[in-house]
């Protein structure tokens, strides 16, 4: 037995398998040629940020476009940074958002799949086999170093251009068995090292399925591959698990790229095929006209739950996604304004470089298009169920008379150009305040040519002729009759010629009527409001409304 081999049973005496043993357990997929393996791997260190939803997005669509597989991966291995609670809510997040895995974690407690666990502190005898393999091979070793030789080490290398444990400052690298074996005799705690047969003369070439070409050096760095308490760091981890999951295509954060040398060489030394990376730049946020990374800490828009505490639905921040995902998403759309997301040829190549820009504005613009294309029914189911979490007050009025809630959510949906005042749930209860006494609140304030003492009159009128049987050609012949006795014209067209012949035109009129009903100048279809709102409602309306009127004029 050589010393490399005696070392792997020093270090390693409880694990029994081999490398070949895994490989066995997890074949190769057997998918359709060109289908891809794509995965989101987050740590559990707090709620889905918005360009963990971002990068999924990609992964997920990455495979999809393809036949392959999207699964989810729990990297768990830096529990310090762990929160309670912080898988079910990347789990929740994900489903909220549509993002459904095909395999992978599917709780806290819970996943699917053949290449489990997927969950990395569940994997512990997995690396550490690999790593024993490293051993045998004098490809990885134990360091002893303490924190304090490190920091010298650290203080050492302050003017060089390659910091880190290489070269001539690795200094348990050629230790023999016999000084190992003394050490870890003695107590000592040890991490496993990378035996690194980089050059620093040498440079990698790699496809960046998002960038293209890029050159670096080559790493040299014994870099540790197990901390001392046996728990692998990210770079071996990741390596490990991508290749025994059988994952073809890594979507990951842009602040990753630095660490490609090393990934590569860690997938080459363990003798696995290297996974294809695309790096993906940071969501950008516009300020004080520049532009700075959505922040965690500052914009409450960069935690996924914001969206859907606002009550922005799934397909909406989906659709958004993909327009700053894919620089022709948008083109696609308008000539395929009925498809669904799915069928979008998602591509890697059209991301952007420099990084997407976040923009409130589009989001709501994108979701109130999204919202229009609904029926009223999923309306108000969609938006029934963000009430009873987040809004009690709305979901009481929904429950008093769901089909007169649902019919109110109906007016002007489901015409060629349906209104677009909605662009997420929570704008709900102010876009139909006036359809119920609970929540009207009288407001007079007039616009165009209306004056106080016109509202009088063209109210007074008004209530002698409303009827609720009348269909919207009558009802608005009615309203058009008491013009001219208001001293208005029915004809728009002839108050823009002579406006100084009228008080006002029909538009005026409908405004008086309209705000004296709702509130409001600008509303959906005033004939729709007027019937649902029946005629006992209508007429307590105009009545305050003449009162008011009357004392102002």
């Amino acid at each position: 037995m050589s010393d490399f081999e005696k070392l792997a049973e020093l270090l390693f005496p409880t694990i029994l398998k081999t490398p070949e043993d895994y490989e066995n357990l997890y074949p190769e997929r057997g998918l359709k040629e060109g289908a891809r393996v794509s995965r989101f791997s987050p740590s559990p260190t707090g709620y889905l940020h918005f360009g963990g939803l971002y990068a999924a997005t990609a992964s997920m669509l990455n495979a999809r476009v393809t036949d392959g597989v999207f699964y989810l991966r729990i990297e768990d291995t830096d529990k310090k940074r762990e929160v309670e609670g912080g898988v079910d809510a990347i789990v929740d997040g994900l489903n909220y958002f549509g993002l459904t895995v095909d395999e992978g974690v599917t709780g806290s407690d819970s996943e699917k799949g053949d290449y489990g666990p997927y969950t990395q502190s569940k994997r512990a005898e997995i690396y550490q086999t690999f790593a024993k393999d490293l051993v045998k091979k004098g490809l990885a070793y134990p360091c002893f170093c303490s924190a304090e030789e490190l920091e010298e080490i650290r203080e050492a290398q302050a003017d060089e251009d390659i910091k880190g444990y290489w070269g001539k400052y690795a200094k348990c690298r050629d230790l023999s068995y016999d000084e190992i074996k003394a050490n870890i005799d003695a107590g000592k705690l040890w991490t496993l090292r990378l035996k690194s047969m980089g050059d620093p003369e040498n440079r990698i070439k790699f496809d960046d399925l998002i960038r293209g070409k890029i050159e670096m050096q080559e790493n040299v760095i014994d870099v540790v591959l197990l901390k001392t308490d046996g728990i692998p760091t990210y770079h071996f981890a990741h390596a490990v698990d991508d290749h025994l999951m059988r994952t073809t295509h890594v979507v990951r954060g842009d602040e990753w790229i630095a660490s490609v040398p090393l990934h590569i060489q860690l997938f080459k030394t363990l003798g696995f095929r290297p996974v294809k990376y695309a790096h993906i730049a940071p969501i950008m946020k516009e300020e004080d006209g520049g532009k700075r990374k959505l922040s965690k800490r500052k914009d409450p828009e960069a935690a996924v739950s914001y969206y859907v505490e606002e009550g922005f639905p799934q397909e909406s921040v989906s659709e958004y996604i993909l327009t700053i995902l894919n620089s022709n998403f948008e083109d696609w759309r308008r000539a395929n304004r009925d498809a669904e997301l799915s069928a979008f040829p998602f591509n890697l190549k059209k991301m952007s470089v420099s990084g997407a820009l976040f923009d409130m504005m589009k989001l709501i613009d994108v979701s109130k298009n999204v919202i229009s294309t609904m029926t009223a029914d999923r309306v108000f189911a969609l938006s029934y169920e963000w009430a009873k979490q987040f809004n009690p007050d709305l979901a009481a009025l929904y429950e008093k008379d769901t089909d007169y809630a649902k019919a109110v959510l109906n007016i002007d949906r489901g015409n060629k150009k349906p209104r677009k005042d909605i662009a997420k749930w929570s704008d709900i209860p102010d876009y139909i305040s006036y359809m119920y006494d609970e929540s009207f609140i009288p407001c007079f304030e007039l616009t165009g040519n209306a004056t106080p003492a016109l509202a009088v009159e063209v109210l007074e009128k008004y209530r002698d002729i409303v009827d609720l049987d009348d269909d919207k050609d009558a009802w608005f012949e009615k309203i058009k009759s008491i013009c001219e006795p208001c001293g208005c014209t029915p004809n728009v067209k002839e108050f823009k010629q002579n406006p100084e012949a009228f008080r006002g035109h029909v538009g005026d009129v409908s405004t008086v009527i309209r705000v004296a009903l709702t509130g409001r100048t600008n509303t959906p279809d005033l004939y729709s409001i007027t019937a649902l709102l029946g005629k006992e409602r209508v007429l307590n309306r105009i009545d305050g409304a003449i009162k008011f009127y009357g004392e102002e004029a």
